[in-house]
């Protein structure tokens, strides 16, 4: 099994576990860190660094790119044209703002889908809609190493 089908088969699991900021706890409370944060734990083990406690508001106030940089420590950075299944999708929920969404690439093609913790519905499987490709920041894989 390649890490990208590891990565697909465990976001999966954790459809319909209800949003809750700052957990990461599969059918118990997620927010979109805590998705990401449990699929790592079961790609590879442990997380690789501690999560500070966060507002929902990600650093906003300050403009930093807290989640961003967090990404690129850990995961792969891809160019934003290769699309592949499995790849973690960041998120800018509008222009000029940071990035403080995520979620995996569950389907490509003409009708792309993706797996997110979202507030108010909990992990869910969305459509890829123009309105979310847009708003991509940047799109990472997760790291070779799986165990």
């Amino acid at each position: 099994m390649t890490i990208a089908e590891g990565v697909l088969i465990e976001a999966r699991e954790w459809i319909g576990t209800p949003y809750l900021h700052q957990a990461s706890v599969k059918g118990v409370g997620t927010d979109c860190l805590g998705l990401l944060r449990g699929i790592w734990r079961a790609q590879y083990g442990a997380e690789p660094e501690a999560v500070p406690p966060y507002t929902e508001d990600w650093a906003e106030p300050d403009h930093r790119e807290v989640l961003l940089e967090s990404a690129c420590r850990w995961l792969t950075i891809k160019e934003l044209a290769q699309v592949a299944v499995g790849d973690v999708l960041l998120f800018r929920m509008r222009d000029g703002s940071i990035a403080k969404h995520l979620g995996v690439q569950s389907r490509i093609g003409t009708h792309p889908q993706f797996i997110h913790a979202y507030t108010g519905h909990g992990v869910i499987e969305s459509s890829l809609s123009s309105p979310w490709q847009r708003r991509i920041a940047a799109r990472f894989c997760f790291p070779e190493g799986a165990r």
